[in-house]
């Protein structure tokens, strides 16, 4: 099975590792968005090929958008036989955005949560692929609820997403429920305060 990993960062790292040990799996990666990103680093070191632009992905079975902020096109989703896998950081359909952790916080959530899901053409609306949840600690930041939760849940989500296609040849989705959605925008430098 193909996979194209599209990211930057530790995530999409962790996920390069995690991946690279399914030995069903044939990885190529899209060069990360910053040119000293660890993720560019470490594809060097495992030999992945490195497809320098998105237009020049091939036809693959799979994408793993891992800490993805590029702009993905339809042209992109038809390349991928299975769709594009993303994570994000909420248990959505909440928290829907680009700094979800941050709002998470700001609302003064008890929980957070990850979601891997199926791309579409809306801004993280594609069907549910597997969740997980964690406890927000009161003295959490937006790193912090990173580094101890979200991100390690991230990688362990997009792995089992990925490792049940390859067992299943499917993947098995449930739509987001739209009652429950919230957006927030994108937020400035500034730190976000509480809002309650």
């Amino acid at each position: 099975m193909k996979v194209a990993i599209l990211g930057q960062g530790w995530l999409a790292t962790e996920v390069l590792h995690a991946l690279g040990r399914i030995p069903a799996l044939s990885i190529v990666a899209a060069s990360p968005e910053k040119t000293d990103d660890r993720f560019m680093l470490a594809l060097k070191h495992t030999g992945v090929p490195v497809i320098p632009n998105l237009k020049h992905l091939p036809h693959c079975d799979l994408m793993v958008a891992a800490h993805c902020h590029r702009y993905i096109g339809a042209g992109a989703l038809l390349k991928a036989r299975h769709g594009i896998l993303a994570y994000h950081p909420s248990l959505l359909p909440r928290h829907r955005g680009r700094n979800a952790i941050h709002w998470t916080l700001a609302m003064r959530d008890p929980i957070a949560g990850g979601s891997v899901y199926l791309m579409d053409d809306g801004v993280d609306t594609g069907d549910i692929v597997c969740q997980d949840w964690c406890h927000v600690l009161p003295n959490d930041t937006p790193q912090t609820l990173w580094r101890r939760s979200l991100g390690p849940m991230g990688v362990r989500l997009l792995t089992q997403a990925v490792t049940w296609l390859v067992r299943d040849g499917t993947l098995h989705t449930m739509r987001q429920d739209e009652r429950c959605a919230t957006w927030e925008p994108a937020l400035a430098r500034e730190p976000l305060k509480n809002t309650i």
